[in-house]
């Protein structure tokens, strides 16, 4: 059975719970009636939540989840579908679970989806763009898109196919077929599979594990994997991180003070590394 944790709430919403434990921010999609599916309110509050696990320091890993047993997410709710995107209570359609997908793969911190059920359609994307999966045994994997009318040419898509291969990829949304987690392990879509009364013990030990290691690592490791694929916004986020170091040295320090006390800066005292 999973160890007993004591998840403090971060921040009170109506669609999601936001819980911390040791310096891991769980994001729970808790919409069980409806297999986890999300709605533009649900999108907005895990936006809001993801916005705060980046600017918060006591937060170091974050994982997404679903509530219950039966579903991590099974994408958009088909009931508040309209013309243009799925529609909120202020009726303008929308499709910003986009913007979620944007975030986790931008947030300078590991994002781990902890898969407890059926990660379908828009599900499955949000599973394959957090930075690691890990599985229950009762997971199910799968895209709907063209069979309901819907597709996710983007992330859903291209980086998809940089997990498990074009052909592969292609299959998964042509056919619309769903993978057990032991198909889903086997064609590298998840990195780990579980027995479900495991699952957040094995989540909770990769979290601590990574957190043993220098976070600005992670954060440009996680840059450098994300810029090859995400073209001048992927390189523009390493080139950001980068900055962010240089600014953190003697010599940056230096064109600023040189700056403010109306001098010419002495950059002849810093090395020049071949």
């Amino acid at each position: 059975m999973s160890q007993p944790r004591e998840w403090k709430t971060i921040k009170e919403y109506q669609d999601i719970l936001f819980d911390f434990y040791h310096g891991i921010a769980k994001i729970t999609i808790n919409r069980p009636r409806y297999r986890n599916a999300f709605t533009p309110k649900t999108t907005s509050e895990i936006s809001d939540a993801l916005l705060i696990c980046r600017e918060c320091q006591d937060i170091n890993v974050v994982v997404l989840t679903g509530a219950g047993d039966k579903a991590f997410c099974s994408g958009g709710d088909m009931h508040v579908k309209g013309h243009g995107g799925y529609v909120g209570t202020d009726g303008v359609p929308r499709l910003n679970v986009l913007d979620v997908q944007k975030q986790i793969r931008s947030i300078p911190k590991p994002v781990i989806a902890m898969v407890n059920g059926y990660a379908i359609g828009g599900g499955h994307v949000l599973h394959v763009v957090c930075d690691l999966t890990i599985a229950s045994e009762n997971a199910i994997f799968g895209q709907t898109g063209p069979r309901v009318g819907s597709f996710d040419a983007g992330f859903g898509s291209s980086y998809l196919a940089r997990i498990v291969g074009q052909k592969k990829a292609r299959e998964i949304w042509f056919l619309c077929r769903q993978y057990s987690a032991q198909e889903a392990l086997e064609m590298g879509l998840v990195n780990k599979v579980v027995p479900f009364d495991q699952l957040e013990d094995e989540v909770v030990e990769w979290a601590e594990t990574m957190m043993q290691h220098s976070p600005l690592a992670l954060r440009m490791i996680k840059a450098g994997l994300n810029a090859e694929l995400d073209g001048q916004a992927g390189i523009q986020e390493l080139a950001g991180d980068a900055t962010m170091l240089y600014y953190m040295t003697d010599e940056a320090q230096e064109g600023g003070k040189a700056f403010l006390e109306k001098r010419k800066p002495d950059w002849s005292k810093y090395p020049k590394f071949p």
